[in-house]
């Protein structure tokens, strides 16, 4: 008995050390996908929804779907600088072990462009997912974006202002739902000079913000922030819900005591599930808005 409660502590321990470096720099994901199950899904890599070379995404798909599965397409972090789809193997395989389809997009990235043409590679990518869903033997009824802290605000950008998907042929109407990890939605004023730049010009700051496009118009939106986010703070999380919910617009708010920036999305990992229930909620969310298509 006590050489078990032994090894539980110290797997515990592993785990915690491996939540804390997950996502920090490749070492961390490494540390994340080598502990991730590479069976229950296929996956096909490098499709190209655009003509740029950073234009690709990665499809995931359970090995034991249903026709009426959901499709969750992905953008990761990384202040619109940095980051790999190849480094998000755990939060695909997290998806597709709850029975979904999960696409995760590279997007380009600052210096190389500015604002908003990382939000519109974002909707090249919803528009390739809903207009290929079917090839994947799956409903574009069913087509949810996500997204964690830069690629949060990707996603929220999308489900706000509808005239990135209308500018692909599309609108808000393709997304039965946003799921925002950490997001960056009301982050203004801007003090970081990549930032400045990246948004800028000073007057085109306000375009940038997710938050002034609310109108109680958009998709369901599920808003998920550690509490302990020292990197994007909560108030993004709860002025973005607050004023959807004065909009009347739909929308749910999951805050995690404790948790921070790195940790809520790197909880999504097999080996770290245990300690948090990210996932659960996340998946409550879409087969909510699911179970009656």
């Amino acid at each position: 008995m006590n050489a078990a409660r032994s090894f539980f502590t110290l797997l515990r321990g592993l785990a915690m050390m491996a939540a804390l470096s997950a996502l920090a720099g490749c070492s961390g994901t490494a540390i994340v996908n080598g502990l991730t199950p590479s069976w229950g899904y296929d996956v096909t890599r490098d499709i190209a929804y655009g003509e740029k070379p950073r234009q690709k995404l990665d499809v995931y798909v359970p090995t034991e779907k249903s026709a009426q599965a959901p499709v969750v397409v992905f953008f990761y972090g990384g202040r619109w600088e940095e980051g790999s789809k190849d480094q998000y193997k755990f939060l695909a395989q997290a998806l597709t072990s709850r029975g979904y389809v999960a696409a995760v997009a590279d997007y380009r990235l600052y210096p190389q462009v500015k604002f908003p043409t990382f939000v519109q590679d974002g909707a090249k990518a919803i528009q390739w997912a809903h207009a290929h869903a079917s090839e994947y033997g799956v409903d574009a009824d069913k087509l949810f974006v996500m997204g964690h802290s830069a690629g949060a605000h990707i996603a929220a950008m999308l489900a706000l202002d509808g005239e990135y998907l209308q500018a692909v042929g599309g609108s808000r109407d393709w997304l039965s739902g946003m799921i925002g990890l950490a997001g960056p939605y009301d982050f203004l004023p801007l003090k970081a000079a990549d930032l400045k730049d990246m948004f800028g010009p000073p007057e085109r700051y306000p375009l940038s913000q997710p938050i002034n496009y609310v109108e109680g118009e958009n998709p369901p939106l599920l808003l998920l922030h550690g509490l302990g986010d020292e990197t994007v703070f909560p108030k993004n999380t709860r002025n973005l819900a607050k004023k959807v919910a004065e909009n009347n617009g739909p929308v749910a708010i999951k805050l995690y005591p404790g948790i921070g920036h790195i940790k809520l999305v790197a909880n999504l990992a097999a080996p770290l599930r245990f300690m948090g229930d990210q996932l659960d909620d996340i998946a409550a969310f879409i087969n909510e808005l699911t179970k009656t298509q």
